[in-house]
């Protein structure tokens, strides 16, 4: 199981939700990119427990707004 540290690259609003540059979430991972994999449930779930935001609902759950980087 490998830690990775998940960050927004950049400023995104949509549907009412914001995701600011620089927020981030650890998320533990049985998989190579916890982003891409699984629909990116377990990221999408540490950013609700975190912030209470819905990256699904925002469209940000995505490699264009997300950094991930293996701890």
């Amino acid at each position: 199981m490998a830690l990775f540290l998940i960050t927004v690259k950049q400023n995104h609003i949509a549907n009412g939700i914001r995701l600011e540059k620089g927020m981030s979430v650890e998320v533990s991972s049985n998989y190579s990119n916890p982003l891409t994999t699984n629909g990116g449930h377990e990221v999408q779930d540490a950013f609700m427990r975190k912030y209470g935001l819905d990256l699904k609902k925002n469209g940000g759950n995505s490699s264009v707004y997300l950094d991930v980087k293996k701890v």
